[in-house]
């Protein structure tokens, strides 16, 4: 029972980080109709800046420079690339990200090389005890700091203006224009915010306690597992994000421990694609994914 516990508690943990990357993934999707399949190599380039300048200006300036070049890439990728193509159909824009995506990905691994550090000094390889459950600190913060950014998204989407922009251009893009929101003033936002996410996130994949992995082409692997996690809860619903990356993180926590550490990466897709045959919006979304 003990076990069973840690499990849940740290799956947690892994499923809030999972949750920050598939809020990242619906909130693009639902203001643009675009799947952005940047968003590992986004992370990954995150994570290479925090590497680059921590021993500089310390891990703490690292960590802000890391995340804001992460926002600051992501609205690049929106504005230099996409926004120039707007008028193209939306499955040719998720291509478009998936070329982007490569090569990022491959010139960040050309400059690591053989070595695959860590970026978690704040608090990796640290676990508490509590009882006779051991607790990874990462996951902890993982799991505070998520609570506190999706109670603020929750609460900018429902109380500010731009909530209101981003939940009309969702629901129906013309109607939107037509009473002056700015269309593409609301997709530049949501694709810095999803970059922002991105660079948050690294710092917690990147560590001993999340994946072993350090900052590799594993840290890209990682991150793209947070696109089940949108399609489980619903690509276009942003609290089944919140589930999906739950849902993410606990199957990962307890299939690794249970079955295996390979099989934890099919278990994944195996629960995704249950859900889809249940459910082709997925749990929460509106629009079938089969579509998209």
């Amino acid at each position: 029972m003990t076990t069973f516990l840690q499990l849940m508690l740290n799956g947690l943990g892994k499923g809030a980080v999972f949750a920050l990357l598939a809020l990242g993934f619906v909130v693009i999707f639902k203001a643009t109709e675009v799947v952005n399949f940047a968003h590992g190599s986004i992370v990954l380039f995150g994570g290479y800046i925090v590497l680059v300048t921590k021993d500089t200006i310390g891990w703490a300036g690292g960590a802000f420079l890391g995340i804001l070049t992460a926002g600051v890439l992501a609205l690049a990728v929106e504005r230099l690339l996409l926004a120039r193509s707007r008028h193209a159909d939306p499955f040719s824009l998720a291509l478009l990200t998936i070329g982007i995506d490569v090569i990022i990905t491959e010139e960040i691994v050309r400059r690591l090389g053989v070595t695959v550090p860590f970026i978690g000094d704040a608090w990796d390889a640290k676990p508490i005890q509590l009882g006779g459950v051991t607790l990874f600190r990462t996951h902890l913060v993982a799991l505070l700091v998520a609570t506190v950014l999706i109670t603020a998204f929750f609460f900018a989407l429902r109380y500010t203006n731009w909530g209101i922009a981003m939940r009309a251009q969702a629901e129906n893009r013309e109607a939107a224009a037509l009473v002056g929101i700015r269309s593409s003033r609301v997709t530049a936002t949501v694709w810095l915010m999803a970059g922002l996410l991105a660079g948050i996130a690294v710092l917690f994949i990147a560590t001993q306690d999340f994946s072993g992995a350090g900052l590799s082409r594993g840290t890209h692997s990682i991150a793209l597992a947070a696109f089940p996690a949108a399609i489980i809860g619903g690509l276009d619903s942003t609290v089944g994000a919140i589930v999906g990356g739950i849902t993410v993180g606990l199957v990962d926590a307890l299939s690794t421990h249970y079955i295996s550490f390979a099989f934890a990466k099919s278990a994944i897709f195996l629960v995704m694609l249950v859900v889809l045959i249940a459910r082709p919006a997925g749990l929460f979304g509106t629009r079938e994914t089969t579509r998209v």
